[in-house]
């Protein structure tokens, strides 16, 4: 890591159909080898299902489905006279919501439904009641950093 620069935001533009830098971040991360139309359709078309099943507006559901999955605190390794402690720490604003859009996209490819679609639309739906993969994994994240409070004090 250089110690001259910091690394520079780039400026994310909104998305198309719902003018919003979240679900374009969340587009983005969906993306594989830029194909970002790909990405476009899994997404909308996830969007459209949730639509079409609860009767609502899927953007509320979606950021929703962020905030139950974003994590508050997790744990860092911290190297202290030989050996590593797992230090509990707040998790940043921006890295929160880097967290939750990866392992939302993570826990949508680990189901078991046909299409990307499908799964991403069905992961979203149970992160936004709570339930799913992706809440899980935030589930973890706190039960390990709540284990390694002891080791707070080692914070920097």
């Amino acid at each position: 890591m250089s110690r001259r620069h910091s690394a520079e935001k780039r400026e994310v533009i909104p998305d198309a159909k719902f003018h919003d830098i979240v679900v374009t971040k969340f587009m983005n991360s969906i993306m594989y080898e830029g194909k970002k139309s790909v990405a476009e359709n899994i997404v909308y078309g996830a969007f459209d299902i949730i639509e079409n099943k609860l009767k609502a507006d899927p953007l509320p559901i979606f950021k929703t489905a962020l905030d139950n999955v974003a994590p508050a605190i997790e744990v860092r390794s911290r190297r202290v006279g030989g050996a590593t402690y797992q230090v509990p720490v707040e998790v940043r604003l921006e890295r929160r919501q880097a967290l939750a859009i990866r392992w939302l996209i993570t826990a949508a490819r680990g189901r078991n439904d046909k299409t990307m679609v499908e799964r991403l639309s069905a992961e979203l739906m149970d992160a936004a009641n709570n339930r799913g993969n992706a809440v899980k994994k935030r589930e973890d994240t706190h039960r390990m950093a709540e284990a390694n409070r002891a080791f707070s004090h080692y914070r920097w």
